[in-house]
């Protein structure tokens, strides 16, 4: 069943005429002869309001309900009109209810095919909502996601100027007067409209732009090109997080026109990589989902320089813009540095930074960021432990009488293997420790005077301070040679993953789920999942997954990369560095080119499919020559015969050939019907009129020009009715019947035609007594153009059955093949009664059904045949397998 469509009145306050704009649309709707129910209106006794109420059916509000404002969406889904009118599409519902809100009741009715019409003002609108509360003073607790409204089939602003509204307001027509008064000075104040206004104007502005650009790519016009710029907002797990995320969705917008693409708008935490400084699950989560509400993607990289994280993943994803808050540090802590905000602006080159201001200012955070950069949590705790106990131990055990004869000058040599120990361990900072600390030693125990901080002539003061120089440089130049041979070491692992990949790409043999695997043990992952963005609902699906526990949604990933607009590479077991992500980029590449050979792939096959059918089309050509040719031929020699002077034809005669112009003619009108009933089949443009329809409706048009003797019927007249289209269901019967007389041999037992009800469906069951078909050829007597071995020569093409089959399944219904006992085949239809359709109806007594809907009597169907006509009731418009 389609999607029903969703039609959204957007106002900038209340006041301004949107729940009066629905009513008057759904009056338009219904006098258009659409099936129109008002599920729920709040028409805050505005008179007008009021009166255009009459003349539309309304939804009965909920039994034992006290709460004047709620309605069921159950009632409207059993009610099943074309379209529903429901008002306020914010409101949250009372609880202990299915649903929280009523946009998702609203969705329910949506999926099952109900078109609605409802309203909204522009407060509602999450991503919009700290920008009213600025404007108004007033925070809204009802809101609803960027991407329920986006989603609608269309939105219509309902616009009025501020001082309209005021006056509106002034004269009673939207509070009580006891209101009135306060409104005016508050809410309803003149710059609060305006600015109001103004946020609707440019919401739906960005709507319009968005529509446009879209039918600029479906015509292919080019003249003006577009940067595609993305937005990535840089989170740090604090409250100023929800401000940054909203303040990027508005960026995102309107440089897209309208609506954040998850490739648009990312979120990025970067974590150190010791994980000690985790930011608190609720505030991130809370985070999180508001991101998913406004169309973005949310990302977590490890790196314990932020700046340098932060644009490693900014060019990673090509972004163009990025969103940081203003720094929560307070004034005398910039003496450690200069912060991220102006690091990342400084060293950003062609990338636009904002920093965006918020509440948090100033208030205070960590004084200083992590000593270590190139090193595990461990080996830290090892440089710490070999800086502060190495020396120590080194002093106390020259001090022992062994090593006596250890001059000055070894001393100091030791002391400087310490050191390089300590650095090769730990890195920069435990060398400069122990580097100062051994110094501090040798000044108090080796260097005169002894046991005190006094160096005594100028040569001790020189070697000491070349020790701390040396010792300085030492672990600096080791430190420098650990970072360079990690990077040198990753360059590596990196060009031989690229080389791999692109091997992979050129050869083109590397499948999806094995590109998945090879992104799975790269990476060290759990799992790896392809998930893809439906246009109509905006959920994610999964494609392709490999490894255990595969995300379902991108919120769930641990590491995400965006392929396409609607595709995403969702990574599930730890976090990766941010340098990691240049990689994962290219897996994301690659998975993109590998879905495209796959796309033409699929083009391939189906050119070759379509060939195929170009040759069956010749064949079908060559025979249907045969055909034509056979009927036109004897219709050509019959008409000869009766215009030619020369022969002279008596009354017996001339009948004769009248009839034999009346059969060829007949036999060609079946032969075109059927195939222009299976094109039309083949292209899907049967549209089936369904409504309530008896079997002693059909089964006796079937009949017609069969000897009596031959046909058996049993066909009760309490059976329920069937939905059904009687036009498509005449048809398919009488083909059916037809191909049973053919069939049937002469001296066998009569054809039987019966049905009999079974739960919501009806069985009608077609048996003749002829050959029959093998078990291993009833399902090809329904395809198109197949004539078994036991078909009369000369009888047709082989469309009878596929047409009967192709209508029933129109209908929702089955045709299927069974043997009939004592040999034969029987053909059964299964269709559906009325009681499966509640807005048809139903009843056990077609008759009175019939009459009660002023439908023909039995016998005399008014039905629609495929192309809209009344269908033909003479059996010979069909054609036998």
């Amino acid at each position: 069943m389609a999607r029903g469509k969703l039609r959204i009145y957007l106002g900038a306050a209340p006041g301004v005429g949107k729940t009066f704009a629905a009513l008057s649309e759904a009056h338009r709707r219904r006098d258009r002869g659409t099936d129109v129910v008002v599920g729920l209106v709040e028409t805050r006794d505005r008179p007008r309001t009021a009166e255009l109420l009459d003349g539309l059916e309304r939804l009965p509000p909920p039994a034992g309900d006290s709460s004047p404002g709620e309605f069921d969406p159950d009632d409207l889904l059993r009610r099943a009109p074309q379209v529903a009118v429901v008002d306020d599409f914010a409101h949250t519902n009372a609880p202990g209810t299915r649903n929280a809100k009523r946009w998702q009741d609203v969705d329910e009715l949506l999926n099952a095919g109900v078109d609605v019409i409802t309203t909204l003002n522009i407060q509602h609108v999450e991503s919009l909502n700290d920008v009213v509360q600025r404007i108004t003073g007033v925070r809204q607790h009802e809101t609803i996601p960027d991407e329920i409204v986006r989603r609608a089939d269309q939105i219509e602003l309902c616009d009025m100027s501020p001082h309209s509204l005021r006056r509106r307001m002034s004269h009673g027509n939207i509070y009580p007067a006891e209101k009135v008064d306060a409104a005016l000075s508050s809410y309803f104040r003149e710059g609060n409209l305006t600015a109001l206004r103004e946020l609707a104007l440019l919401w739906v502005a960005d709507r319009v732009d968005e529509g446009l650009t879209l039918y600029r790519g479906e015509h292919k016009i080019r003249q003006t090109w577009e940067a595609r710029e993305r937005v990535v907002v840089a989170l740090t797990g604090g409250p100023e997080g929800e401000t940054l995320i909203r303040r990027a969705a508005r960026v995102a917008a309107r440089s897209r026109g309208g609506r954040p693409q998850p490739s648009h708008l990312m979120a990025v935490h970067v974590v150190p990589g010791d994980n000690l400084a985790h930011p608190l699950p609720d505030v991130i989560t809370e985070q999180r989902r508001l991101l998913a509400e406004l169309g973005g993607t949310y990302h977590q990289v490890i790196g314990d320089d932020v700046p340098t994280a932060l644009l490693e993943f900014a060019r990673g994803v090509n972004a163009t813009q990025i969103v940081l808050g203003s720094s929560r540090r307070r004034a005398w802590q910039y003496i450690f540095g200069p912060g991220v905000g102006a690091t990342v602006a400084r060293e950003s080159g062609d990338i636009d930074v904002h920093i965006v201001t918020h509440e948090e200012v100033g208030r205070g955070r960590s004084l200083l960021p992590p000593l270590a950069a190139s090193v595990s949590r461990a080996r830290l705790v090892w440089g710490w432990i070999i800086g502060v106990l190495g020396p120590a131990v080194l002093a106390g055990a020259l001090h022992l009488p062994a090593t006596d004869g250890v001059g000055p000058t070894t001393h100091v040599l030791l002391f400087l293997v310490s050191t390089i120990a300590a650095a090769l361990a730990g890195g920069l900072w435990p060398a400069l420790m122990c580097a100062v600390w051994s110094t501090v030693l040798l000044d108090l125990l080796f260097t005169p005077p002894l046991y005190a901080l006094g160096i005594g002539g100028p040569g001790d003061r020189l070697a000491l301070g070349a020790f701390v120089l040396v010792g300085v440089l030492v672990a600096f130049v080791v430190d420098l040679s650990r970072r360079r041979a990690l990077q040198a070491s990753r360059s590596k692992a990196e060009a031989s993953t690229l080389s791999l990949l692109a091997g992979s790409v050129i050869d083109g043999q590397e499948p999806l789920p094995a590109l998945l695997r090879r992104i799975r043990e790269t990476f060290g992952q759990h799992s790896v999942a392809l998930l893809r963005q439906e246009d109509d609902s905006g959920e994610w699906t999964r494609l392709e997954c490999v490894g255990e526990g595969p995300c379902e949604s991108p919120d769930q990933a641990d590491a995400l990369v965006s392929v396409s607009d609607s595709l995403a590479l969702a990574l599930r077991g730890h976090m990766l560095p941010a340098a990691d992500r240049r990689i994962l980029s290219a897996f994301a590449t690659h998975i993109g080119i590998a879905l495209e050979r796959q796309r033409l792939a699929h083009d391939a096959a189906e050119a070759k499919r379509q060939a195929a059918r170009n040759r069956i089309r010749t064949a079908l050509l060559a025979a249907v020559s045969h055909d034509l040719r056979t009927p036109l031929t004897s219709i050509k020699a019959s008409v000869s015969s009766l215009r030619s002077v020369d022969i002279e034809l008596d009354a017996q005669d001339r009948g004769e050939l009248l009839e034999n112009i009346e059969e060829s003619t007949d036999r060609l009108n079946t032969l075109v019907d059927n195939l222009l009933d299976m094109s039309r089949l083949q292209t899907d443009t049967v549209q089936p009129k369904i409504r309530a329809v008896g079997l002693e409706e059909v089964v006796p048009a079937t009949l017609i020009g069969i000897p009596p003797h031959t046909v058996e019927v049993d066909v009760p007249d309490n059976l329920p009715r069937l939905r059904a289209d009687a036009g498509l269901l005449e048809r398919a019967v009488a083909n059916v019947v037809q191909n049973a007389a053919r069939h049937n041999p002469p001296g066998r037992p009569p054809i039987r035609v019966s049905a009999s009800a079974l739960g919501d469906t009806v069985e009608l069951r077609v048996a003749d007594h002829g050959p029959g078909v093998p078990d291993e050829h009833k399902d090809r007597i329904f395809e198109a153009f197949q004539r078994l071995g036991d078909a009369p020569q000369g009888t047709g093409i082989g469309l009878g059955l596929a047409v009967a089959r192709g209508f029933t399944e129109a209908m929702d219904g089955t045709l299927t093949a069974e043997d009939t006992p004592g040999g034969g085949l029987t053909l059964v239809f299964m269709l559906h009664t009325t009681a499966s359709d509640p807005a048809l109806g139903g009843g056990a007594h077609p008759a009175a059904d019939a009459a009660a809907e002023g439908a023909p009597a039995p016998g005399a169907p008014e039905a629609s045949s495929p192309d809209g006509a009344t269908p033909r009731t003479d059996p010979r418009t069909t054609e036998d397998d």
